[in-house]
């Protein structure tokens, strides 16, 4: 299996006036290929922080993070900002979809920036929309949607760029129980059909769909279970 992230002794500090806040303390951690974890842990544990930096939101204090053989730990906002755009889906809590443009449009919009042209612009925001069962809706504006099919969007959406991750913080957390599972189902499909998914969660029932759970505690890996088997556990 080829690993798509490797993270090593990544460590990231804040400035909180006179003083160095230590939110991430040496963080290793590999995700292959294909694999679909949850990151969980309470508040102030460092998992928002972590999926920043895995989504190159934030490069680390210290320490190494290779995506898929680059070294992305050094790169300046531009280089950032291009593997953002190229090889990382992002699926919000809030959605994050523009009001005033159709759903076709707003799942379009990261190939702008692609440099892509039109027509295959429009093409493949058609396929993604088809991929979460939304084909019937490509001309309707967000306020015409329920939250379940706004969340739909903003997963096309992530999937238009074939993103090597599809990265989502508390994808279910603006969604009533019964649609919350129904985008966990979408989530399981998507990773049957070969993609590679990190969800940040607080709730146990939905870090289950996951086949990893990788839990955090003040700024280290606690511990890191396959299936319910210990993967490898880091003792605090």
């Amino acid at each position: 299996m080829s690993q798509v992230i490797r993270l090593e002794q990544i460590t990231r500090d804040f400035q909180m006036g006179k003083e160095t806040l230590q939110v991430l303390k040496g963080i290793d951690l590999t995700i292959d290929k294909n694999e679909y974890v949850a990151l969980m842990g309470p508040s102030g544990s460092g998992k928002s922080t972590l999926m920043n930096l895995l989504g190159c939101l934030d490069t680390p204090t210290s320490g190494k993070y290779i995506l898929e053989e680059t070294d992305v730990s050094t790169l300046d906002e531009n280089k950032l900002a291009e593997i953002r755009n190229k090889r990382i889906g992002f699926i919000f809590q809030t959605f994050n979809l523009i009001p005033r443009l159709s759903t076709l449009e707003n799942v379009a919009m990261p190939l702008i920036y692609a440099g892509v042209s039109k027509s295959e612009r429009l093409k493949r925001a058609e396929e993604a929309l088809v991929r979460v069962s939304l084909q019937d809706r490509m001309s309707h504006k967000p306020n015409e949607l329920s939250g379940g099919q706004r969340q739909r969007v903003a997963i096309a959406r992530a999937l238009v760029n074939h993103p090597s991750i599809l990265l989502a913080d508390e994808p279910t957390g603006n969604l009533d129980t019964k649609t919350s599972y129904e985008i966990m189902a979408l989530f399981d499909q998507l990773y049957q059909q070969g993609n590679t998914i990190i969800i940040v969660t607080h709730e146990e029932d939905i870090a289950n769909y996951s086949h990893r759970i990788v839990r955090l505690r003040d700024g280290l890996i606690e511990s890191d279970e396959v299936n319910g088997q210990p993967n490898q556990v880091i003792s605090l």
